[in-house]
């Protein structure tokens, strides 16, 4: 029988949690943050281009589909929306204890992915808001989907160039390349 393959060691291998200096990191924030651009309050950016090029179909399409995006995040905001906050910085609090104070890199790094994506919910919810509350239809409610997702473009800008920064000052301190 060979040497005994400790699964801890073997998982840790496996699973680099040095993050900033792992591949699949910056994919999974590339591939966030063009998600996080693509769906402006859960509507698609090509339905919102194709209205904006399109008369008809398109722009009912687009008006029904911001319609029930529109009503479901704020039943969840109505419904839920204190208690979600508060998760949502509790999450965030522990994983700046856990990132900065105790120098855990993996809470480092999903901080950096958490927090700029909790302002993005933050854009959506106020998106959202001020779609109902100036009761915006057609060429305005694109208007605003627009604005909020060229806001979001510039935090995913802001965020990948700070996460960038962060991680290649941890990989120089660390000496992990």
């Amino acid at each position: 029988m060979g040497p005994r393959v400790d699964l801890i060691h073997f998982l840790t291998e496996m699973i680099d949690l040095r993050s900033f200096s792992n591949l699949w990191y910056w994919i999974g924030l590339a591939v966030l943050w063009s998600s996080a651009s693509h769906w402006v309050l859960g509507v698609p950016f090509d339905l919102i281009a194709r209205a904006g090029r399109q008369e008809g179909q398109a722009r009912n399409d687009l008006d029904i589909a911001v319609g029930v995006q529109v009503r479901r995040a704020l039943h969840i905001a109505d419904t839920a929306g204190n208690f979600l906050t508060a998760f949502v910085f509790f999450v965030l609090t522990v994983l700046v204890l856990l990132g900065f104070v105790y120098a855990v890199e993996f809470a480092q790094a999903v901080f950096l992915m958490a927090c700029p994506m909790s302002l993005v919910g933050a854009l959506n919810m106020r998106a959202a808001r001020q779609i109902v509350s100036k009761d915006l239809a057609g060429d305005a409610s694109r208007k605003v989907l627009l604005r909020t997702r060229l806001k979001v473009q510039v935090l995913g800008a802001v965020s990948i160039f700070v996460t960038a920064c962060w991680g290649m000052y941890q990989n120089l301190v660390t000496g992990v390349f």
